[in-house]
């Protein structure tokens, strides 16, 4: 999140330092470049804390950024396709029936309902598994 900011904080830091480097090698000799060095290099300091500040702004007033994941929200189809079935498991529509069976497992641990779980998620979970293995053709559940 801050490591895009720090990079490019880094970033426009060093360019600002080589450049006052190539001007000091280039116009000035060993005597005359202490208070020209030190004038750089408050004015780099402040060049670079002006950044700073536009970019800490910048960070704060973006819009927060979900860290959830995001669940199909929708409701159920009266007749269950092969995309609702696979995402209702979590899986890809041309997933391996292993990955089928292992979904199924998963998502059957946190909604069984002997665990309190509800016996109509229960009972599309289940369809979504037959339509996914082909044992059925989505024919609906029995609620």
């Amino acid at each position: 999140m801050m490591n895009w900011l720090f990079k490019r904080y880094c970033y426009v830091l060093n360019f600002i330092l080589q450049f006052l480097q190539s001007l000091i090698n280039i116009f000035l000799d060993e005597h005359q470049a202490t208070p020209f060095l030190a004038g750089l290099a408050v004015a780099a300091a402040a060049l670079a804390g002006r950044y700073g500040i536009q970019a800490w702004q910048a960070f704060k007033t973006r819009p927060p950024r979900s860290t959830l994941r995001k669940f199909y929200e929708g409701g159920f189809q009266p007749t269950m396709t092969r995309r609702e079935a696979a995402l209702i498991l979590g899986v890809r529509e041309g997933a391996t029936p292993d990955k089928v069976k292992e979904a199924h497992r998963r998502v059957m641990v946190a909604n069984h309902p002997d665990a309190g779980g509800s016996h109509y998620l229960a009972s599309k979970i289940n369809e979504a598994k037959d339509v996914m293995l082909g044992k059925t053709k989505g024919s609906g559940s029995a609620f």
